[in-house]
């Protein structure tokens, strides 16, 4: 058995100070924002400050929307395979400004330097894949449907749509949604994260770098203002959006009422099962990775691990000292391993959420509640023995902890899952192909995974989820991506040889 005592951290080093101002860019021109300072911004590592986020305006976004809806019909008639083409130079100008961008973006969210360039490659991912749009887009056709009668299905853009895109990923999830829209021939307004506006300018200045013509991509600041003006603007034919559950559903109802396509990945609660004939070693870094990566703060963490039978005295022991173990600094520090959530405000989130878990029964053999700096830390958490009955059971509490609950079955460990309103991501961790295949066919979450903790799926698959964890029928990515941004138009044509005799 580990050490009963909790286990503490140290003081945390190391500063860096970035400071800039938060621009829009619309119709290809950069404009200070015309609205209020809202959020504040700091350096989750360090407190330093880094500027504010503006309030947004509907005007701002009017702006916004309107030199996409300008743009739009030129770049509708820009012949596919010329549209790629530009997207064949961001790729290359992302490979050449990774270092750049990782460092921005842990500057401002504050995950290591290896979780960004993590982060980017898979937004990467998504501008290869939308490079193939010229095959990709491409309808289908069936001569004499009825005699001398032929039908054809083609896709074309929708105009001009809109992503809301969240904190935690500042580039992966703009990267989800921005090369599918612009390759299928739309028109994007980007509004980030009012917490991340930092590395999200520096993204539209590398778009534009490609001579991408002015207007097709813009990028607008703002908070809810600015949401609920793209929610409602009439130009605006689909809105993608990631974030939490109650605001997914708020952007769901309210962009629907208004007529729109929408797509809206929500929040999660993801479950592993461990079974005991799982690699301890394996099984307890792979899922240590999961739990304690990127702070906690991503949709697909691992947030309760369920162990069957014999399973609960090894992982147990093995998950605290992996977690005890993880150095906890700031991100640009190739040592450090896991860096702060997001605000000290999340912070003191997560530690209250900690003290309610030990209030109802949980053991804390890993407590990160002791850690003391200038920035938002909270150190790996480890909860043994969380009651079934407790809140945080269905809490998202999206920090870096890690609830562990025993069951005498996988029958059990499903029907715990299946308890849960959210159905983002499970994992079964076995050698038993029979159990993985049971777990994987009845459990009821959109992405699975077998010895795997962080069940990504690559840019050519969608971004599934479930239940409370998604809003909309097509997800992010993927052939998904392709039906999302396009409408199918069905020509039935007939050309009579009498009428073509007359021309």
């Amino acid at each position: 058995m580990p050490d009963e005592r909790p286990v503490r951290y140290p003081e945390i080093p190391m500063t860096t100070h970035t400071t800039t101002a938060i621009r829009n860019c619309i119709g290809g021109k950069w404009l200070h924002p015309t609205s209020h300072n809202g959020l504040e911004l700091f350096n989750p590592a360090t407190g330093e400050h880094l500027g504010h986020s503006p309030t947004g305006s509907q005007e701002e976004v009017d702006a916004a929307v309107q030199a996409a809806h300008a743009a739009f019909p030129a770049w509708r008639a820009t012949p596919a395979a010329d549209r790629v083409q530009f997207l064949f130079k961001l790729k290359t100008l992302l490979e050449e400004h990774l270092d750049e961008l990782a460092a921005l973006i842990t500057v401002e969210n504050g995950k290591t330097l290896a979780e960004a360039k993590g982060e980017l490659r898979r937004g990467i991912e998504n501008v290869e894949v939308a490079c193939g749009i010229p095959v990709l887009m491409q309808g289908y056709s069936l001569e004499d449907v009825a005699p001398g009668i032929d039908e054809i299905m083609v896709r074309q853009p929708l105009g001009v749509v809109a992503a809301i895109t969240p904190f935690n990923f500042p580039l992966m999830i703009p990267l989800w949604f921005l090369p599918y829209a612009i390759a299928t021939g739309n028109t994007i307004v980007l509004k980030p994260s009012d917490r991340v506006p930092i590395a999200i300018a520096r993204l539209v200045e590398i778009v534009h770098q490609t001579g991408l013509p002015a207007g097709v991509v813009n990028l607008v600041h703002g908070g809810k203002r600015a949401v609920d003006a793209l929610l409602d603007h009439p130009l605006v034919r689909a809105i993608s959006f990631v974030g939490s559950s109650p605001v997914a559903h708020y952007v769901y109802s309210r962009g629907s009422a208004s007529g729109k396509r929408v797509q809206c990945q929500g929040g999660a609660k993801n479950h592993v099962v461990v079974l005991p004939d799982a690699d301890p070693e394996t099984t307890t870094k792979i899922i240590a990775d999961s739990a304690f990566g990127c702070a906690g703060q991503r949709c697909l963490a691992v947030s309760v691990t369920v162990t069957i039978g014999a399973a609960q005295g090894w992982f147990r022991d093995s998950i605290a000292a992996a977690a005890a173990s993880l150095k906890v600094g700031n991100g640009l520090d190739p040592a450090t391993q896991m860096g702060p959530v997001i605000t000290c405000d999340s912070r003191d989130r997560v530690v209250s959420l900690i003290g309610q878990g030990a209030d109802e029964g949980a053991h804390p053999i890993v407590d990160g509640r002791g850690l003391r700096s200038q920035g938002s830390f909270v150190g790996p958490t480890v909860l043994d023995g969380l009651p079934a009955h407790s809140p945080l059971m269905e809490t998202e509490i999206f920090g870096p902890v890690l609830s562990v609950v025993h069951a005498d079955s996988v029958e059990q460990a499903i029907e715990l899952i299946e308890r849960s309103a959210y159905g983002n991501a499970s994992s079964i961790f076995t050698s038993s192909g029979a159990a993985a295949r049971k777990f994987r066919n009845m459990v009821s979450t959109g992405n699975v995974g077998v010895n795997i903790g962080v069940p990504a799926p690559m840019a050519y698959f969608p971004f599934s989820g479930w239940k409370g964890s998604f809003f909309g029928v097509m997800h992010a990515q993927g052939r998904d991506a392709i039906e999302f941004f396009t409408d199918k138009k069905v020509i039935v044509e007939r050309w009579p040889k009498e009428w073509s005799r007359k021309f």
